[in-house]
């Protein structure tokens, strides 16, 4: 019985191992069949970088949707990131015990909080002031805008990301902290040339992780980006993601021919992007731990 149990063992684990693995590929395939109507009538180039969306007319022009998508996601990685990375660094090298328990229930809050919490918070607070920094500015914007949707979308991903970096200072062993002190480095010489070097893996690995994150936000978005299919040409701009055309139109508009199928090719863009981008950051990763060893 024993020996039945382990070669049981032995044949089911690599089978669960890769039912995730599975599950991308069905979820890829479902989309791909849905959406195949317009990707095998339509010429991929034109689907992807046209401007014109015109569903009456047959016309499906993806490209101020991609582009909406990526400046959003771009800024809000770039407002999120350096913010998450020096909190972290202050938290696990020179935080009291006592900041570090409070700093710790507060990003497990923050990251358990309903997205729609942050759209409300982001119409409340950060399209008006997003409006007044556009006056500031010369420019003339309500406020719902590609800064407003990056704004929110930083603050929903800090928590993740910054946890996430935490973690990963925390796996780094002390001794190399006391090695680097006891050659009289200070502490932010030792985090600079010490903690973050031997991070720097685990902080890639979060940046990707708050990218796919933000990337595939619907709801707090949707709620403050603006909606208008134009390609941004400034932060003050607004934009029109991808999540957010499909949340907008799906179930609405499918007497329209081939507007169900423009979803889900939209859908599909979503996931290949996500895939793509984990699995660079993958590569890199690999890279840089072969380096380190």
């Amino acid at each position: 019985m024993r020996y039945f149990l382990d070669r049981s063992a032995r044949r089911l684990f690599p089978l669960l191992a890769g039912f995730p693995g599975f599950v991308v590929l069905l979820i890829a395939a479902g989309l791909f069949f849905r959406s195949r109507a317009i990707v095998l009538t339509r010429p991929l180039s034109k689907l992807l970088f046209a401007s014109a969306w015109l569903p009456s007319k047959g016309e499906f022009g993806f490209l101020p949707f991609i582009a909406g998508t990526m400046y959003v996601t771009v800024v809000a990685v770039i407002l999120a990131l350096p913010v998450s990375l020096l909190a972290a660094a202050y938290l696990s090298e020179c935080a009291p015990r006592r900041l570090r328990g409070l700093a710790a229930t507060v990003i497990d809050v923050l990251a358990g909080l309903p997205s729609v919490i942050f759209g409300v918070w982001g119409v409340l607070v950060v399209v008006p002031a997003v409006g007044a920094l556009a006056g500031l500015f010369g420019a003339a914007s309500s406020g719902y805008s590609v800064l407003a949707g990056a704004v929110v979308l930083a603050v929903m991903i800090s928590p993740t990301v910054m946890h996430i970096i935490l973690e990963v200072f925390s796996s780094i062993p002390a001794s190399l902290r006391e090695a680097s002190l006891a050659l009289g480095a200070t502490r932010w010489e030792t985090t600079r040339r010490v903690v973050l070097r031997k991070a720097a893996p685990g902080i890639i690995a979060a940046t990707v992780l708050g990218f796919s994150r933000a990337f595939g936000e619907t709801i707090a978005v949707l709620m403050v980006v603006g909606n208008v299919a134009v390609i941004p040409r400034s932060p003050f701009d607004p934009g029109y993601p991808l999540p957010a055309l499909i949340a907008n139109n799906y179930g609405e508009m499918m007497s329209v021919p081939m507007y169900d199928a423009a979803l889900m090719f939209a859908a599909l863009i979503l996931l290949v992007v996500v895939i793509v981008s984990n699995v660079l950051a993958r590569r890199v990763l690999v890279r840089l731990e072969r380096r380190a060893a």
